[in-house]
């Protein structure tokens, strides 16, 4: 078992709050799609994810309304690096492709399932500010580059 996380690292910097609130409408999306089963509400996320991974969160309907939100929080501003959050946004989008090709095949048990996972990882970041993803990226980077 690993001692130690490392997540890559960029030259950005973005707000931490933020990335909060956009994993807590993440988490409200996924609810939504859990109780409709609207596979329109996965497509919008997935190409919201895109737009995070890539990155060009400027065109995230997400990243927009959390940015609104956040202005009405007090100003205690927390910079962290982008790139962990750019490498979640990846999975995320593979995760939402994932249950939007599920519904397509007619397997609804596995787009909860997936639904249900990446609504763990939204809730750990949203509510404590745990990244997943950041656990994760040790091991994935173990098995593509050793």
């Amino acid at each position: 078992m690993r001692s130690y996380a490392f997540c890559p690292i960029t030259e950005s910097k973005i707000n931490e709050r933020v990335t909060r609130v956009n994993a807590v409408l993440t988490l409200l999306m996924l609810i939504a799609f859990a109780l409709t089963q609207n596979v329109v509400l996965m497509g919008v996320l997935a190409v919201d994810f895109f737009f995070r991974a890539i990155p060009y969160s400027k065109f995230s309907l997400v990243v927009m309304t959390s940015r609104n939100l956040v202005k009405y929080f007090p100003d205690d501003v927390s910079l962290i690096n982008a790139g962990p959050k750019i490498f979640a946004a990846r999975i995320g989008a593979l995760i939402t492709v994932l249950i939007v090709l599920s519904m397509a095949f007619s397997l609804s048990s596995l787009a909860i399932a997936l639904t249900g996972l990446l609504g763990i990882f939204a809730f750990l970041e949203g509510a404590f500010g745990i990244c997943v993803a950041c656990k994760i990226y040790p091991y994935l980077y173990d098995l593509l580059y050793k």
